[in-house]
Formats: structure tokens, sequence, C-alpha cells
């Protein structure tokens, strides 16, 4: 009888990601009722929440080692980024609503991304290069908001690289095993994330020399985050051609054309 009533309760995978996504909205809310001294410790704990509940809801679909530790990558980085790029808004109605309804939405997209990425581990599946593109869109989106935060401690500039790195080394780890879905960490994506990273912590390393605002910095840093990713992406798919090159340098040097023209050289 005892297991005939766990039949009976137990979740579709879909009602597991609207539940993972309605606590993590819940929990972000909390996080804002906390005493401000308390809150970076808070989101922390949160954001490990996020570690179990996105293992919970895709365990059907976990089938290999790797991918326990790979997976829950996004979502984790996702929550936190968002909480802590929250702190700098005012406190609100209108606020709490609209940020407890981004979060959960966008967590509830991870989740069926990540679904897609484990299922497509072990056959062919339609809808993956629709679900690389917004795994993909959402990681600028997580890097945007913690290259953000980061700037907005005023940190020495040695630091704004190191933390820089250690963000941006996860998130671009499992944006690029999204390509090629291996079953271990294959030695190219493993260079190709390391050598990514040392760049944009570089370039993290020059902005905070540089007299430009914390939204510049971080916007330069995530456009530069997209051409390179982009670029690497392309080269691992087999897809890196001399129009895609073309473009990415096109979007870049128009990206560090606007971080000159945006800069206060007279101070």
């Amino acid at each position: 009888m005892f297991s005939l009533v766990r039949k009976k309760i137990r979740l579709s995978k879909r009602a597991r990601f609207v539940f993972s996504a309605f606590v993590l909205g819940i929990g972000l809310l909390f996080i804002q009722s906390i005493s401000f001294s308390w809150r970076y410790l808070a989101v922390g704990l949160w954001s490990v929440l996020a570690l179990p509940l996105c293992l919970w809801s895709l365990r059907e679909g976990l089938t290999f080692k790797f991918e326990w530790f790979i997976t829950p990558i996004l979502p984790v980085f996702f929550c936190a980024s968002v909480a802590l790029f929250y702190f700098l808004f005012p406190q609100s109605l209108i606020y709490q609503i609209s940020i407890f309804l981004f979060l959960s939405f966008g967590i509830y997209i991870i989740l069926l991304s990540e679904n897609i990425f484990t299922v497509a581990t072990l056959r062919t599946i339609a809808l993956l290069r629709a679900a690389q593109a917004v795994g993909f869109l959402l990681t600028l989106l997580t890097v945007f908001f913690l290259y953000n935060t980061v700037f907005s401690f005023y940190l020495f500039p040695w630091w704004n690289a190191v933390l820089v790195f250690f963000i941006s080394f996860p998130l671009f780890l499992q944006s690029l095993w999204t390509i090629n879905l291996d079953q271990k960490i294959d030695t190219k994506v493993l260079l190709f994330t390391v050598i990514l990273s040392l760049v944009v912590a570089q370039l993290a390393l020059i902005v905070s020399l540089l007299p430009v605002n914390v939204l510049t910095g971080s916007l330069f840093l995530t456009c530069a985050s997209y051409v390179l990713l982009g670029m690497v992406s392309a080269e691992i798919s087999g897809r890196l051609f001399q129009k895609t090159i073309r473009e990415y340098l096109v979007v870049g040097g128009l990206m560090f054309l606007a971080l000159l023209l945006t800069t206060s050289w007279t101070g």
C-alpha cells in the first residue's frame, strides 16, 4: 500500500521543474527580508540549494558521473547572479514580484535546456540546437550579472581579475561542453576554457585600470565573452568559417570602440 501511495504522489519531470523554480523563487524573496549584513551568506546558502534541486529534477537523465558535476553549474550560478544583481535595485513590491517571476522562469528554462542536454548525450534530439542557443544566452546573462557585481565592489584590479577568472571558468566549461556533450571532460574543451577564462580575466584587469563605470565595464566583458565563446564554440563544432570570424571580429571591434568612446580620459 505504501508503494502504491508513493507511485500516486510521484511528480513528473515537468512538475519537478516547476516545483524547483517556485521554491528557488520563494527563497529569493525570503533573502530580501534578511538583515543586509547576512545577505551574502544567505545568497551563498540559497544558491547551493539549487544544486540538489537541479539533480533531483533531472535525476533520470543523469546517466554519467560527469553529468552530476557539469549539469548544476548554470542553475547555481544563475541563482547567485540574479540575487547579487538584485541588491543593486531598490526594494519595492513591484521589483520583488518581477524578480520572483524572472528567476522562476529562468530556472525553469534552464532545467528544460539541461534536460535536453542529458537526453542528447544518449541519442539525437531535434531540440538540441535550440537548447544550446538558450543556454548560451543565459550563460552570457549570468556572467553579466556577476561581472557587474564584481565591479560594484570597487576592489583592487588584481582581485577583479581573479574573481572574473573563477566566475568565467565553470560557466565557460559548461557552455563549451554542451557543443559535443562528451561523457567526460575533453582535453580540447578544458584547454579552451582555461585560455578563455584567462583572457577575460586579463581584460577585467585592464578595464579596472580604466576610468569606466561599472555598467560599461561589465558590458565590455560580457561582449568579450560572447565573441570568444562564440568563436570557440564554432571551432569545436567545426563551423568556424571565414565569414563567421569576420562577423565576430566586427562585433569585437565595435565593442572596443564603444569602450574607448565611453571612457572619460580626462578623469
